[in-house]
C-alpha cells in the first residue's frame, strides 16, 4: 500500500476535498497544523485515530500537488 492510498476523495465527505482514509480530517488541516509547527506527536495525541503514516501521506500528497508543469510564455 502506497502512502498516497491513504488520501481519499469522496464527494460526500468534506465536499470532495482530499481527506485521510475516508475520515473527515482533511489533508489541509494536517498541513496547516504542521505549518504552524505543531509537533507530529501532539497531532497524533489530539487526533488518536490518525497514524504517523497519515501525516507522512499528507506531506507526500502536498509535494505531488506542487510538482506540476510550468508554462512559460515567450
Amino acid at each position: 500500500m502506497s502512502l498516497l492510498d491513504r488520501i481519499t476523495m469522496n464527494p460526500e465527505v468534506c465536499g470532495g476535498r482530499p481527506c485521510i482514509r475516508g475520515m473527515r480530517i482533511r489533508v489541509k488541516d494536517v498541513l496547516d497544523l504542521l505549518a504552524a509547527k505543531v509537533p507530529e506527536a501532539e497531532i497524533l495525541e489530539d487526533f488518536p485515530y490518525l497514524e504517523a503514516e497519515d501525516i507522512q501521506a499528507c506531506i507526500e500528497y502536498a509535494a505531488a500537488q506542487a510538482d506540476h508543469p510550468v508554462l512559460l510564455s515567450a
